[in-house]
């Protein structure tokens, strides 16, 4: 079951990198939730659990469950169908499935799900990538779970996925003459759009997604909508150089007005910004930064070009998201519902971020030479 493995081989930069994530997410939920052991016990549950699968995925060997591409992204799409249909609603959006114990968020196996899959696919049709068939078979399969995400609605997830896409689409050899072509047509498409949500006549937004764009676009004309994301920016600026400290009980503190909501979840880098200040914020970012770079290194020593897809795909997808979000908390992207990796409350998240590291590990040990 096991290859000759190197314990030389094994990331455990990487890894290191991801345990001091995990650690800061917990003290900051632990701070955001004013101790609320519940939220607390249950991200560290996730973590225990997460890192037994890290461990286990680490040493069975990746092109095992490269194997098992299909099923594993069947799965995931049966998981999205569902949650369509019997998911659990909130906040105008059905993206949970209710689980004993916990609520299980399926765009979020399906970022790993998808990954496996799409480096298996490409790998396979590796000499037909510039094929106009093979690009739309390419856009059907990875677009299906696409569209299901979009239906639930979780807009900003899906520009996650696409980005995810498009990256691994790219180191896989694809012409330039399709690069060129895709942003000769995005671009445009793009201009277009942000025209036409200026003048609020985008029909495929729900209203609240337009509003949240409006108002990032027009702050003042929009005030209701932009308050959060003033409130998270206030937040991080009161912090200063070193934090008003975790677990404080100050009065200047916007996270104890309660004027951040969502603070353990989608707005947690505010609360980041406000109680470890400046320098706490340069740490998570540089955290993530390597992170990133040790995906992409670890792609470059890759066995194979399912192995180097896998790295690459995992490191864009982390990469991207934690940017979109701490964007968003500095007001830089529209609102969105986007979480930090290994860092916001949530069970789901966590787990299926430890499971794709836990593959990108043993990708790590079982590099060239």
């Amino acid at each position: 079951m096991f290859d000759n493995y190197k314990l030389r081989n094994y990331d455990f930069r990487l890894l290191f990198y991801v345990l001091a994530l995990n650690t800061i997410g917990i003290l900051i939920i632990s701070s955001a939730t004013n101790g609320n052991m519940s939220y607390v016990s249950k991200q560290l549950l996730g973590m225990m659990l997460g890192m037994g699968a890290m461990v286990i995925l680490s040493v069975i060997p990746y092109r095992r469950v490269m194997e098992k591409a299909i099923p594993i992204y069947g799965f995931c799409l049966i998981l999205l169908a569902a949650v369509l249909v019997v998911g659990h609603s909130a906040k105008g959006a059905s993206r949970w499935l209710k689980l004993p114990g916990m609520n299980l968020q399926p765009s979020e196996l399906a970022k790993i799900g998808m990954i496996i899959f799409l480096a298996w696919l490409l790998d396979k049709y590796q000499d037909n990538i510039d094929d106009f068939l093979f690009l739309v078979m390419f856009a059907v399969l990875a677009g299906s779970g696409l569209l299901l995400v979009v239906l639930e609605p979780d807009l900003s997830t899906t520009i996650v996925f696409v980005v995810m896409v498009l990256s691994m689409l790219f180191v896989a050899g694809i012409s330039y003459k399709w690069v060129i072509g895709a942003i000769a047509v995005v671009v445009p498409l793009g201009v277009a759009f942000i025209f036409l949500i200026s003048k609020n006549v985008v029909p495929f937004l729900r209203g609240y997604q337009a509003n949240r764009i409006l108002a990032w676009i027009n702050p003042g004309k929009y005030a209701d909508a932009s308050q959060q994301q003033k409130n998270s920016i206030m937040a991080i600026g009161s912090g200063l150089l070193a934090g008003k400290g975790l677990n404080n009980n100050t009065l200047t503190s916007v996270k104890n007005g309660n004027f951040i909501a969502e603070d353990q979840t989608d707005f947690i880098f505010a609360v980041i910004g406000e109680e470890l200040g400046f320098i706490g914020c340069v740490v998570v970012i540089s955290l993530f930064a390597l992170i990133v770079f040790e995906c992409f290194h670890l792609a470059g020593k890759a066995r194979d070009l399912q192995g180097k897809l896998v790295c690459v795909g995992y490191g864009m997808m982390l990469g991207f998201q934690s940017f979109a979000n701490i964007s968003v908390a500095t007001g830089i992207f529209p609102n969105t519902g986007l979480t930090l990796p290994f860092i916001s409350y949530g069970l789901s998240s966590l787990i299926c971020m430890y499971l794709g590291l836990g593959i990108v590990l043993n990708i790590g040990l079982s590099r060239r030479q």
